[in-house]
């Protein structure tokens, strides 16, 4: 019956081409406008938010955030600068966000590697144990965590509150713990998409586990690895929950919290806000764009496959 509806279908196309060709033309036009108008929305707020702050605080009070008048320059991104303390906290951000984004591609790499190319007893298990920790709202673990972060000792050498509070440490192996299980489970499902004849090729040429890990499969998952880089930096980078929790010491906070540092005590600068807030966002943008196409291909490799 199928067989049947499908040369019916070629039929009816062949007997009526420029219909076909009707409907796909406006498909395509109803694409490329809803397409366009989402972009032309997600490009407003940006838009503003680099408009205002290259507007003097003055001329904006004088004329209005809508408005044209005025001058434009750098000031406020000086004064941001400087007022945020951004050089410090940008230091701090790329302390937490590097180590942290390589420690959980590593780990998570190796773990979808074990429960993808090998079968085991509890390979399904052991993923399920990976993914399910981001089902668990972070605030839920954030007391617990943090007494078992206040009571786990460290050497004043390495931490000068003698435990894991107030330290880089502390804040990257949060990241890390949560991160992990989303990692794990893209991975192991590009992993399974490898052919297994690389597998088994490798050990019959006498390749251990290890180098079947690190010099067969994760070459062929640049791509995913790329993607996942791009946006677990993105995501560690912009966290502000575990660095407020569990650092206490102002000179070791990450990004986030300059823009803190400029809100006024009675008043706001917005336009000096929204220069702090265009600095922030650079390092990402930097990054996605120097990764933009080993991202999109991680993205859409294997989505033509059943």
């Amino acid at each position: 019956m199928s067989t049947a509806v499908a040369n019916n279908t070629r039929n009816a196309d062949k007997a009526n081409p420029n219909g076909s060709r009707i409907i796909s033309s406006r498909t395509r036009v109803f694409s490329y406008i809803f397409l366009s108008v989402t972009a032309f929305l997600w490009i407003i707020p940006l838009a503003w938010t680099l408009y205002t702050s290259l507007r003097p605080e003055a001329d904006t009070n004088k004329y209005g955030y809508l408005s044209t008048g005025g001058s434009f320059n750098f000031d406020n991104f000086s004064q941001a600068w400087t007022q945020g303390l951004f050089a410090k906290y940008f230091v701090n951000s790329a302390i937490i966000t590097i180590p942290a984004v390589i420690i959980t591609l590593f780990l998570a790499s190796m773990v979808a590697f074990a429960v993808s190319r090998y079968t085991w007893k509890f390979n399904i298990t052991l993923l399920i144990l990976f993914t399910a920790g981001n089902l668990l709202p972070q605030q839920i673990l954030a007391a617990p965590l943090f007494q078992m972060y206040k009571h786990f000792p460290l050497p004043l050498s390495v931490s000068d509150s003698g435990s894991l509070l107030n330290t880089f440490y502390g804040v990257i192996i949060a990241n890390v713990a949560f991160q992990v299980g989303f990692c794990t489970f893209v991975l192991s499902n590009y992993m399974k998409a490898l052919p297994s004849e690389l597998g088994e090729a490798a050990r019959v040429d006498g390749a251990g586990v290890f180098r079947q890990y690190w010099q067969i499969i994760m070459p062929l998952t640049r791509p995913a690895l790329a993607a996942l880089g791009t946006l677990e930096f993105i995501w560690i980078y912009n966290d502000f929950f575990w660095a407020l929790l569990f650092i206490q010491s102002g000179d070791r906070l990450p990004i986030t919290t300059g823009i803190n540092n400029l809100n006024g005590v009675f008043a706001q600068n917005y336009n000096l806000i929204a220069a702090g807030a265009i600095m922030t966002a650079v390092p990402t943008l930097v990054v996605y764009l120097v990764l933009q196409k080993q991202f999109v291909a991680g993205l859409t490799l294997g989505s033509s496959k059943g």
